[in-house]
């Protein structure tokens, strides 16, 4: 079917509809849930809980989507090839090169909004969308994964989680592999943590070329709602997690 096709309008406060009633793959818009409701932390939770996350752009209504299928990287397949790794070695070998997690939370979530992306003209991390994740970060549900070198915030990420359910959204760099060290630096925090996936919502070939694959959306929502029903581990990066997807110093030419 490629008519048109009813969306529910949410009000602030309604529940979402089931997933089976978001639009198909051969929609205009697939994936598509609902329309409206609220950015508020108990949405969110909801929303993430179910699978379903915000993506609209200024002007727009706020738009509620659950792809099907999801793009998700099970922690254990993540692939760290030979360039990464030794940029990898580089960064946790020298002391002015560190991971940090929620040391700057609004300045990640500022400049993922300012990072150009191939394709987009535009951002869809508008203020009211920073504000959202801004204040589910304070909740506890929101986090940063930083790259610094001397002192200064060159790269990043943030994510949501719920329970052990890891969420990815966005990411930025002003240098070479910098996000790709704090992807990595994730991978290595949810391995060591027992965390077992990362969801990154829709495919692209740079994923697929990282390890992350396609799963059925009812897969990915039964995943997600036992992991969202856990407790959430203690949110923080320590050098010795650098040992997940790197070998030990004592193997120098791995």
């Amino acid at each position: 079917m490629t008519g048109r096709r009813s969306l529910p309008v949410l009000r602030p406060g309604d529940p979402f509809p089931p997933l089976a009633q978001a639009w198909p793959g051969q929609s205009p818009a697939p994936g598509l849930v609902a329309a409206g409701g609220a950015l508020d932390v108990p949405t969110l939770r909801a929303a993430y809980s179910s699978t379903i996350f915000p993506w609209f752009s200024e002007g727009e209504p706020i738009l509620w989507w659950s792809p099907d299928p999801r793009m998700v990287l099970q922690v254990a397949q993540y692939r760290v090839r030979r360039s990464l790794r030794k940029a990898l070695q580089r960064f946790r070998d020298d002391p002015a090169c560190e991971v940090r997690v929620d040391s700057a939370f609004t300045d990640v979530i500022e400049a993922c909004a300012g990072a150009a992306r191939p394709g987009q003209s535009g951002t869809w991390i508008g203020p009211d969308m920073r504000a959202a994740y801004v204040a589910l970060h304070r909740a506890g549900h929101a986090h940063s994964v930083e790259t610094w070198v001397q002192g200064r915030l060159v790269a990043g990420l943030y994510c949501v989680t719920i329970g052990r359910a890891v969420f990815g959204e966005s990411m930025f760099t002003h240098v070479a592999d910098g996000s790709k060290i704090a992807l990595s630096a994730l991978v290595a925090l949810c391995r060591a943590q027992g965390l077992p996936l990362i969801d990154c919502q829709q495919n692209t070939r740079h994923l697929a070329f990282m390890g992350a694959a396609e799963m059925p959306r009812a897969e990915f929502a039964r995943c997600v709602a036992t992991l969202a029903a856990q407790p959430t581990p203690a949110w923080h990066f320590d050098p010795v997690y650098w040992s997940e997807v790197l070998p030990t110093r004592s193997h120098p030419n791995q």
